[in-house]
């Protein structure tokens, strides 16, 4: 049916012609298990982006380094001329796997591919235009990768005509007759570029190409003057074999980590030996000049240095490739329709004209697009790695999805540019999903990228849990073997352990001079549905079962980024938001902010705040609970630079004792640092309409706003889409307070209706005043539990559904104007007044509430 895996060994018999998987003798699953150990749990399926280092490759290199001395290879010492051999070596070996010699065709170094095809556009002998000749030509296939056709940035200062041609129109040209091709004799000299794989699509076009432009038999565009072609090989070369001694293009860029995964930052660019002489050289550096001087223009060049596993790799990759392809096609819903839309220029028949590369959007059962973006996010839960976008590819994009140029600028001006994630405008989508296989992928990676697109398209799971610790590590999660949305409260579950139950965790901090009432998030193992109030509610004074129209039932600040929630019924403002809030975060030894998506056990780091004796302590399971005061000390603290959401933040590392504590928790190095009070963040979203431009609201180490907002009716109408049955019927449910940690909201409020927050334009809530500066779109965190760093896929994927497919939840506030001159405080129990963006309705609050928060 079409809900149903495509069995491997049916697609085999049934293929019209011999198809190889694997390597014969040499065990696939051997080599994955040596070489690529890391792979364990994960799909790698991005192979036409970077493909992966084996850890031979990298052991051997590292070896390399650690036994020879490597001097400069312009000196004429002994190390100098083992780098000097080294490099020579090199470039034999790389001529050798593509079946040339140093005689037909010479290698040049560069920093990548993007970097040969610049040395190109650069030193091509370009003709201008002039009185009697309409000047050299520049041309691209508009399926070529931006780097391609970015060369004619370079050829306009030349006044060169640069000239894209559709695949359509060279399959066109080859059909001319001879009279109407160029003069392969002509004075002129154009350059015609075009890829050998499609980065996009995976589409191969005929290397054939390559001489019949050259000879004249095909041209892309009538004229006089004689064609040079460059073969953009960066994609094709990862998964095939290319013999330049039969198809001569005269110049081939390359990147070598897309065929070897390392080192990245180095690609190559393939000179072809009778078009080398034509490069006219613009620029020379060390050890290219054989003398010149340097207070007169006089120079002197060094003599001219422009300088089968692979089809087995072809063949299995194309295997793989095709077996996908054919069950992609035949994937359909109940009714009949695709699941998925592919978008390619050929029926995947041979690896002649169809490389490892498959790209597609997915499809709801009614035609409509699903945004690539969810589909990435929905990979990633399965910790699928897939490529979204155009791919660095805009022509491509807009023959396969339709869009025209109109459209295209259209979409910038909506706030769309390469690499966002804005998938869908006006119901349109601005790319697509791209997967590639690499030498290493197996039939399993395929067949779990399968089952991925069935479980969440034709069998939506009710999600279990994933552990991600091993049990016995510090830090490790409890083992657990049911799903944390089916806990009937009969059922038996671990219970707290006397140590756990005379933790600190529920009782009310009251010992500031400021009266801060505070709670930590840790709501009961047992709870099934929302019966019991929480502590906030309580102390809020709120009625159980009868909450007021639009009434704050909870506070949460999150003092660590990422880690767990400290709840308090009342808590001082800063000029950031809530005090404290997100003032610190957890950085690997590389100083990279750790997320829950990388680190889900950051959910079990507990931090407490209190004010009177300006600490933070942190407990977690299995560790002695450790104190960080709240403020720098008195000594200067050595300030170091990190990155939050693309901002540069200045930050201070808060010492040892809390790095150990970490690392032994994490079990790899770590580090606690903390936003430095004299540096200012300042918030890159557009503020209210009644604010003036000189208005700036200041962020911590937050990631959109200084505050989020959800309303529980919101949440409990979640609740009722994620309710499922176990075998008898019985309906079970989230807990609505595990779904609401889950959202990791500063401000929760009760609501009338679920979702009526995202017609909200400005709050109010007592005299504070806050605008509405956009909805939370939200990731693959939502999936965590946090109480227990278990994953469910099921939130992510029912809440895609139930918001359109677009996954948004919560939003983001800011202050429209704040006065700290005097303490300011949010509290539970606060009525909140919200103003409508359409009719711009107040609700009106009662006389006896208008007072509640007035600023003492």
């Amino acid at each position: 049916s079409g809900a149903e895996l495509l069995a491997f060994a049916q697609f085999l018999d049934s293929s019209p012609q011999p198809l190889v998987y694997g390597y014969g003798r040499r065990n696939l699953h051997e080599l994955r298990a040596r070489e690529f150990g890391r792979l364990a749990g994960t799909v790698y399926l991005d192979h036409a982006g970077a493909t992966l280092f084996p850890q031979s490759q990298l052991t051997s290199f590292t070896k390399d380094l650690m036994e020879n001395v490597y001097g400069n290879p312009h000196s004429q010492n002994i190390s100098s001329k083992l780098t000097h051999d080294t490099v020579e070596q090199v470039r034999y070996r790389i001529l050798a796997h593509f079946h040339t010699s140093p005689e037909d065709y010479t290698v040049i170094f560069t920093a990548g591919s993007t970097a040969a095809l610049k040395l190109v556009a650069e030193a091509f002998p370009w003709v201008s235009p002039g009185p009697e000749s309409s000047g050299s030509r520049f041309c691209y296939l508009t399926d070529s990768h931006t780097s391609v056709v970015g060369m004619r940035e370079v050829t306009a200062a030349m006044n060169i005509a640069s000239i894209p041609v559709r695949p359509e129109d060279m399959w066109l040209a080859g059909e001319q007759d001879a009279a109407a091709a160029s003069d392969p004799n002509g004075q002129l000299l154009h350059l015609f570029c075009y890829p050998a794989q499609s980065n996009f699509s995976g589409t191969r076009y005929p290397l054939s190409w390559i001489e019949e432009v050259k000879s004249g038999r095909m041209c892309p565009v009538s004229g006089p003057g004689k064609w040079f072609v460059l073969l953009d090989a960066a994609a094709y070369v990862g998964t095939s074999p290319l013999d330049l001694s039969v198809h001569q293009a005269d110049f081939v860029p390359l990147s070598f980590y897309k065929i070897f995964g390392f080192p990245t930052g180095l690609g190559a660019l393939l000179v072809n030996s009778r078009s080398a002489p034509l490069l006219r050289k613009t620029y020379f550096g060390g050890g290219t000049a054989a003398a010149y001087l340097a207070e007169e223009d006089f120079y002197i060049p060094r003599e001219s240095r422009l300088t089968g596993g692979m089809e087995n790799i072809r063949q299995h990759t194309f295997t793989l490739a095709q077996y996908t392809y054919a069950a992609l096609s035949t994937l359909r819903y109940p009714n009949g329709a695709p699941v998925v839309q592919i978008y390619s220029d050929s029926e995947f028949s041979s690896p002649e004209v169809q490389g490892p590369v498959i790209s597609f959007n997915v499809l709801d059962d009614n035609g409509n697009i699903i945004g690539y973006s969810q589909v990435d996010k929905m990979a990633s839960l399965h910790n699928i790695h897939v490529r979204t976008g155009c791919f660095c590819n805009t022509g491509a994009c807009q023959r396969h999805l339709g869009i025209s140029d109109e459209m295209i600028k259209k979409h910038l001006q909506a706030g769309h540019v390469c690499g966002d994630d804005v998938d869908l405008i006006d119901g349109q989508p601005t790319g697509s999903v791209r997967i590639s296989f690499g030498y290493m992928s197996t039939l399993e990676d395929a067949q779990a990228f399968l089952r991925f697109i069935i479980a969440t398209r034709l069998r939506p799971s009710h999600g279990q849990p994933h552990p991600l610790a091993t049990p016995g590590e510090a830090g490790a999660l409890p083992a657990e073997s049911e799903a944390p949305n089916a806990v009937p409260a009969t059922r038996a579950r671990r219970s707290p352990s006397p140590q756990e139950d005379a933790s600190p965790d529920s009782r009310v901090w009251d010992n500031s001079p400021t009266t801060v009432d505070a709670v930590s998030l840790r709501p009961p193992l047992l709870e099934t549905t929302r019966t019991q109030q929480t502590p906030s509610e309580k102390a809020a004074g709120i009625p159980d079962g009868g909450l007021g129209s639009h009434v704050v039932t909870n506070l949460f600040l999150y003092p660590i980024k990422s880690c767990a929630a400290f709840e308090v019924t009342r808590w001082p403002l800063g000029n950031q938001g809530l005090l404290y809030d997100r003032s610190w975060m957890v950085v690997n030894h590389n100083g990279i902010c750790l997320s829950q998506k990388q680190e889900p056990r950051l959910c079990l780091i507990q931090p407490f705040i209190d004010l009177q004796q300006r600490i933070m302590v942190i407990k977690a399971q299995g560790m002695e609970p450790i104190a960080v005061p709240l403020e720098e000390n008195s000594k200067p603290a050595q300030i170091c630079q990190s990155k939050v959401c693309a901002d540069r933040v200045n930050t201070y590392d808060c010492g040892e004792k809390i790095s150990s504590w970490l690392s032994k928790f994490f079990g790899r190095p770590c580090h606690l640092i903390k936003q430095s009070s004299d540096f200012q963040r300042n918030a890159r979203k557009k503020r209210g309409k009644d604010q003036s431009a000189c208005t700036t609201a200041t962020l911590s180490l937050v990631n959109e706003a200084q505050y989020l907002l959800i309303n529980r009716s919101s949440v409990l109408e979640l609740q009722r889409q994620l309710s499922t049955s176990d075998e008898n019927g019985k309906e079970e449910l989230f807990p609505v307070n595990n779904l609401i940690s889950r959202f990791r909201a500063n401000i929760i409020t009760n609501g009338t209706r679920a979702f009526e927050e995202e017609k909200w334009d400005e709050i109010s809530v007592g005299s504070l005043h806050f605008q509405v500066v956009g909805p939370c779109h939200r990731c693959q965190m939502i999936c965590i539990d946090q109480q227990t760093g278990q994953r469910n896929r099921n939130v992510f994927q029912k809440l895609s559904e139930r918001r359109e497919r677009k996954v948004n939840f919560g939003l983001y506030l800011m202050h429209t104007s704040l006065d700290l001159s005097s303490p300011c405080y949010l509290s539970v129990g606060s009525q909140v007044l919200p103003v409508l963006k359409e009719n711009v309705e107040h609700y009106d609050l009662p006389a006896s509430e208008k007072h509640q928060e007035v600023i003492s």
